[in-house]
């Protein structure tokens, strides 16, 4: 029986700088993807850190951001056309779930050469529901993975699937469909220490706003537009609600908003919802785009709230965050804040959606294109309800006691500790990839199709071109053998060098053939005199492959270099 080498629990990070660098623009997901990357470099019982990049820009960048974080192991740059180098690393690990690309390029070097795992971030844009259902199509193995951040994301997934899998069966009677890939939940992790509280900078945000020291800032940080992230009004209704018994205590109610506005309607509509709706209390919009203005709006906060209604939201980053900062939360009773706040550290309130039948013409306008994302977002939006009363009791609740603030911010920051920081999250990634290289281990000991590699020619939906278009041209490509090609006399028109400027190939930044090959195999052409020579004489005279030659002589052939020898 064939010995097993022990599962190795790390994995080559797909990297591309749009996936892990929130200066391209603040989102959750680049926001996730750099704090993993360092909670990854600081936490990672690893020999090596590998990236798989298609630009040496992105190794480039991969490379500063592990130096940025100290790391003192080696680091290897795989390119992305040849992820054969990966070993003896086994898992591949994309910011996003992977598309169905990904699965086919492994292909021919078989299903088991390597391991796919990816992480869910919004499920609800078309593509990423198609790559779902593409991904069931495509040569997609048990011993794939999509981490799923929240048990509602995990559960929406297999939706996903088992839909994807009810047509396919109904499409193809009798087909048998492998496995599903590993669905785990595994949560979004923070750098808590990044969190810890400024007290002056808290203080001196509260006094650049006018807050004084019985008035109560409720803060938010997010994305701050209704389609897609969270409707403003339910808040403001329910701070407006709260403001009465609050006011009692001889304070007053604020409303922070920290983040970044989408589009240029909506400062306006936010700063007028708000005079009309609440003008009990105070509104305020800090600049959610410095990082500095961030750390001192958690700091100088007393409650955060997060009242999400969005379709876009998987997780909720934002609530972690802030409890690592020892403030309570109240959040909305929705997707990942179901698992991530407990009633020990802050409220969850109740939402509500349509039921069955009731937004089934939404989902279709969108699928058709009549609708966009943003339109599809904001109308499931508008018929999402947060129990406002409830809203307005927790509001109410905290506010007037600050024995309880202080409670439910020391129980979320103990539970962020222990749970959120990457120290705890990392480890349970490399169990993952332990767990996914020891099963394709016993994939490869077993042979069979997991391990047989398909015909890269044959990949059908990216078949070669000589044999997709085989009907396109006059004829097909002689045989090598016997096709004998001559270089002709070309008198003073401009050369291989010059012709290959003023076509301007380098622009693409795709070359067929590096120049100087080419210059090497018309010199070796022109050497064999009016009898010419075959693509395999000329690659035994240059050392050169015979699919070098035969790509080069045919670039020679098309600007007339070379012709056929009688």
């Amino acid at each position: 029986m064939t010995e097993l080498s022990p599962p190795v629990a790390n994995a080559a990070i797909w990297f591309a700088a749009d996936g892990y660098d929130p200066a391209k623009g603040i989102n959750g997901r680049r926001v996730a993807g750099e704090s993993f990357l360092r909670g990854f470099f600081t936490h990672a019982g690893v020999d090596e850190f590998v990236s798989l990049s298609h630009a040496t820009a992105d190794h480039t960048a991969f490379a500063a951001m592990a130096k940025a974080s100290g790391v003192t192991q080696p680091l290897r740059a795989v390119p992305m056309h040849a992820p054969s180098r990966l070993s003896p690393v086994d898992v591949v690990y994309f910011p996003a779930p992977p598309g169905p690309e990904e699965f086919w390029r492994r292909a021919p070097f078989g299903a088991a050469a390597w391991a796919l795992c990816g992480i869910t971030h919004t499920t609800a844009t078309r593509a990423v529901m198609q790559s779902v259902f593409d991904m069931r199509a495509a040569p997609q193995m048990p011993w794939d993975a999509v981490i799923c951040t929240s048990a509602s994301v995990q559960h929406s997934l297999r939706t996903l699937m088992e839909l994807a899998e009810d047509h396919l069966a109904l499409r193809f009677p009798g087909a048998t469909l492998p496995a599903r890939p590993l669905l785990p939940v595994i949560p979004l992790g923070v750098c808590t220490d990044d969190f810890r509280p400024d007290p002056a900078g808290g203080a001196a945000l509260r006094a650049r706003l006018g807050l004084g020291p019985a008035d109560i800032a409720v803060s938010c940080i997010a994305r701050l537009t209704p389609d897609e992230k969270f409707d403003p009004f339910p808040l403001f209704l329910a701070l407006e609600a709260a403001a009465p018994a609050f006011g009692a205590k001889g304070g007053r109610f604020h409303l922070l908003l920290c983040g970044q506005f989408r589009d240029q309607v909506w400062p306006a509509a936010f700063a007028e919802g708000a005079r009309r709706v609440m003008p009990s209390v105070g509104y305020h919009h800090i600049d959610g785009g410095d990082a500095a203005e961030r750390k001192a709006t958690l700091s100088g906060s007393d409650i955060f709230v997060f009242p999400i209604d969005n379709l876009q939201e998987t997780f909720g980053l934002a609530p972690v965050e802030a409890m690592a900062a020892g403030l309570p939360v109240i959040v909305s009773d929705w997707d990942g804040m179901k698992d991530t706040v407990t009633p020990e550290a802050g409220f969850r309130i109740p939402t509500e959606m349509p039921g069955a039948g009731e937004a089934t013409h939404l989902s279709q306008r969108f699928l058709g294109g009549t609708d966009s994302y943003l339109q599809y977002l904001g109308q499931m939006s508008a018929l999402t309800r947060i129990d406002v009363p409830a809203l307005t009791r927790a509001l109410v609740t905290l506010g007037t006691d600050p024995d309880l603030r202080a409670r439910m911010g020391a129980a979320g920051q103990a539970r962020a500790r222990a749970l959120y920081d990457w120290r705890a999250v990392i480890p349970q990634m490399q169990a993952l990839w332990a767990e996914q290289s020891a099963m394709l281990a016993h994939a490869r000991a077993a042979g069979g199709a997991g391990v047989a590699r398909s015909d890269p020619a044959r990949i059908p939906v990216g078949p070669a071109p000589d044999l997709m278009f085989a009907s396109y041209p006059s004829r097909p490509a002689p045989d090598r053998a016997a096709r004998h090609l001559r270089a002709t006399d070309t008198g003073q028109r401009p050369g291989v060098a010059e012709t290959f400027i003023l076509r301007r190939y380098a622009a693409s930044r795709r070359l067929i053939e590096d120049p100087a090959h080419l210059e090497q195999i018309l010199a070796a052409f022109a050497a064999t005199g009016a009898a010419g020579a075959t693509i395999a004489g000329i690659a035994a005279q240059t050392r050169l492959s015979p699919g070098i030659i035969a790509r080069g002589a045919l670039w020679l052939a098309k600007y007339h270099f070379l012709e056929d020898a009688p």
